[in-house]
């Protein structure tokens, strides 16, 4: 079964209207995750009807994105941390993400500080509730190894379009976090430093994504999820090249059910309240 350990239902629906209909066509798997209530209500609404259907699953995820400090007034932030409370002490949330550091530009930093409590908070309510964590990080890989300590007390620790070299994730794995690397349409898009770490890290760490719509295929406007099956081939060619070309390293189908069984590992068997 197809994984997308990131993507954002309610703003692909914008672009694609037949966006639900594809993910149970190809029968996705999805975390989908959301900044505020009424993200939230579209994405567990979703999966209420995916549930009751018997269709594939969508797991509901809450927080407030490390870019958002720049865009609400501080007031405004801090109040989604009351609502990411209300959500998990409800047992509606499958994760708490996606959180994390954004220091892209100038712009961003100024609002470090914010980021930086946000992310206390945030990391605080996934140990108190068991919730995995889903993390965004640019140009912030020094607050990620910071926080090392108390990321290695999460369930698990989901880095969405991982970010950082291959010994960066080594030396995270070592400090005891429980980590996933999640990989999507870059690995098609010849980002090196993504291509080499999809290609070396151990299987049993790696997830696939479409942070749909905000990763688009070179050519397109948006990602949806049937970009995954591109991002699963490249990610296993390139696996079987880094294994100078032994089969035996497994090909896509057997990609495709670790993953799967990597996602599970993650976010377990989630019911929507």
């Amino acid at each position: 079964m197809l994984c997308d350990a990131h993507c954002h239902p309610f703003a692909l629906k914008e672009l694609f209207a037949q966006a639900e209909a594809q993910r149970r066509q190809l029968s996705v798997l999805c975390a989908a995750s959301a900044s505020s209530l009424e993200e939230f209500a579209y994405n567990e609404g979703l999966a209420r009807q995916a549930f009751s259907d018997n269709a594939a699953g969508i797991y509901p995820c809450f927080a407030i994105h490390p870019q958002m400090p720049l865009r609400m007034p501080p007031l405004a932030a801090r109040d989604g941390i009351e609502v990411l409370e209300s959500l998990a002490a409800a047992g509606r949330l499958a994760a708490v993400g996606e959180t994390g550091f954004d220091l892209f530009d100038a712009d961003f930093k100024a609002t470090e500080s914010l980021q930086d409590e946000l992310f206390a908070a945030h990391i605080d309510a996934a140990l108190r509730y068991g919730l995995p964590v889903i993390i965004h990080t640019r140009r912030a890989m020094h607050k990620i190894f910071a926080a090392a300590k108390s990321l290695a007390k999460c369930k698990a620790v989901v880095f969405h379009s991982w970010p950082g070299t291959a010994s960066d994730g080594s030396a995270l794995l070592k400090r005891g976090i429980n980590a996933y690397f999640s990989f999507g349409t870059p690995v098609t898009l010849n980002h090196r430093k993504a291509m080499q770490c999809a290609a070396l890290f151990p299987a049993q760490r790696l997830l696939t994504e479409t942070d749909a719509p905000f990763q688009p295929p070179r050519n397109r406007d948006f990602s949806t999820w049937a970009d995954l099956q591109g991002v699963i081939q490249n990610i296993a060619a390139l696996r079987r090249e880094a294994a100078g070309g032994d089969a035996g390293c497994g090909g896509e189908l057997e990609l495709e059910k670790t993953i799967e069984a990597n996602f599970k590992a993650v976010f377990g068997d989630f019911c929507p309240a």
